[in-house]
């Protein structure tokens, strides 16, 4: 019995000292779609400009950068788009850029 109680108290200790991994996505749910950043990094050359993943409806979508200044979105192939209303690019400069 003593053993039992012994086994459960250093089992019981074990699941609180692995550290959880955290949850580094940042998500806001805009318009009926769910936009979660899931990494971002500011450039050090152009303060506004980001370099982000995001997921619009648990949608993933490539690495991007989105320039706060022209209100536009360079995609990896190169293709530059202006940022659709209550999108990710918005949430990114409304709440990153301050």
């Amino acid at each position: 019995m003593r053993k039992y109680i012994i086994l459960s108290i250093v089992l019981f200790l074990l699941f609180f000292a692995v550290k959880q991994p955290a949850a580094a996505s940042f998500c806001r749910n805009i318009n009926g779609k769910k936009i979660c950043i899931l990494s971002i990094k500011r450039s050090a050359k152009n303060y506004w400009e980001y370099r982000a993943e995001v997921s619009i409806n648990g949608s993933r979508k490539p690495l991007e950068i989105y320039n706060c200044h022209t209100q536009e979105k360079i995609q990896k192939n190169g293709n530059i788009l202006k940022f659709t209303s209550n999108g990710a690019g918005q949430l990114i400069c409304s709440i990153l850029d301050k």
